[in-house]
């Protein structure tokens, strides 16, 4: 890690950084992240003295680390660590942290990393978790979330980012100031049905939605238009529209039947901006939601593991569900057609 990474870890980022001192001065520190509105923390680096290694100091800074992360409500932590650190591995084995999965390629040198995971929080339900896709374009996050659900309840769906783009063209009704737009609710509920699975649409208002953001009269037409088609579309379909927003207690029962949800929320609760995200929901535990958001902020040197099968409080979930100065709600239950 670089010294300018180091400093700024201090001074702006979501982070913990604790130190061991002897009579002799600084042995060996602890950086664990924290990542906004979630439940999950990651040990991002740690080292100790050459002087230092083999007097415990390791696993006590692992330990102060563990009860930070507890102390933020964490339900685990997770690490990346190189195959041939064997006694890293070990140290990490031996305080609880269980191989979960692995990145290629991932240091400078090309080395693969091992991903660990200790549960800080011992759990009364453990969810299934769906395959990880993570959007390649800073407008395609309903998609990529559409894609996980896919494939949730087909194993033989492919993730690519052709078909990324494609489920994008098929929802997409939403301008930005600059640039492309996102996708709105309905009409990812009427692609996602088109791809054979059961949805129902649950909105805080009226369609059309996202108007007020959109200055140009000529593109809150179009987009009101669009809007209207896909209405439309759902209507014959018999695609269930709710004007009526989904609380806590419906998305815990539409999970524990088996159900997912994509979600409209604001990124400003975990990374600090206000744009209009979807993230899927798949499971809960200890009074938590489980999410894939599809969002990694490499800018703030995240990797899939700070992403990927978050734990979010219920109570943060629900401010973080809604955006805009009208707090618009809006979420797609989304099912297996058993009829197919």
């Amino acid at each position: 890690m670089s010294r300018r990474s180091f400093r700024d870890f201090i001074r702006h980022g979501h982070s913990a950084l604790l130190v061991a001192e002897t009579d002799d001065g600084l042995v060996g520190y602890i950086l664990v992240l924290f990542r906004r509105g979630t439940a999950l923390a990651r040990l991002y680096s740690i080292a100790v003295l050459p002087m230092a290694r083999g007097s415990g100091t390791a696993a006590a800074l692992l330990a102060a680390g563990e009860d930070v992360a507890r102390s933020h409500e964490c339900l685990s932590m997770r690490l990346e660590v190189r195959p041939d650190n064997d006694s890293a591995i070990a140290l990490y084995e031996r305080l609880g942290y269980r191989q979960f999965g692995k990145y290629l390629d991932y240091y400078e040198d090309h080395s693969d990393a091992l991903r660990y995971e200790k549960r800080l929080v011992r759990s009364a339900f453990s969810a299934t978790t769906p395959s990880y896709y993570s959007q390649t374009s800073d407008f395609t996050c309903g998609p990529s979330c559409m894609m996980m659900a896919l494939k949730a309840f087909d194993p033989d769906y492919a993730f690519s980012r052709v078909e990324e783009f494609r489920l994008w063209r098929e929802s997409t009704t939403v301008f930005m100031q600059s640039g492309h737009g996102g996708c709105e609710p309905v009409g990812m509920a009427v692609a996602l049905a088109r791809h054979g699975l059961s949805v129902e649409v649950f909105l805080s208002e009226e369609p059309p939605l996202f108007v007020d953001s959109v200055r140009q009269k000529d593109r809150r037409e179009a987009l009101t238009l669009i809007q209207e088609d896909y209405r439309r579309a759902a209507e014959e379909m018999r695609i269930p529209i709710h004007i009526t927003p989904l609380d806590n207690a419906d998305l815990s029962a539409a999970l524990a039947d088996g159900a997912f949800a994509i979600v409209l929320v604001s990124l400003y609760q975990m990374v600090g901006s206000r744009t209009p995200h979807w993230v899927l929901v798949y499971g809960e535990e200890n009074d938590r939601f489980l999410i894939h958001d599809p969002w990694v902020e490499t800018d703030a040197l995240e990797t899939e593991s700070a992403a990927a099968a978050l734990p979010v409080p219920k109570e943060a979930f629900g401010r973080m569900a809604r955006w805009g100065r009208g707090r618009l709600r809006a979420a797609i239950i989304v099912r297996k057609d058993e009829k197919r």
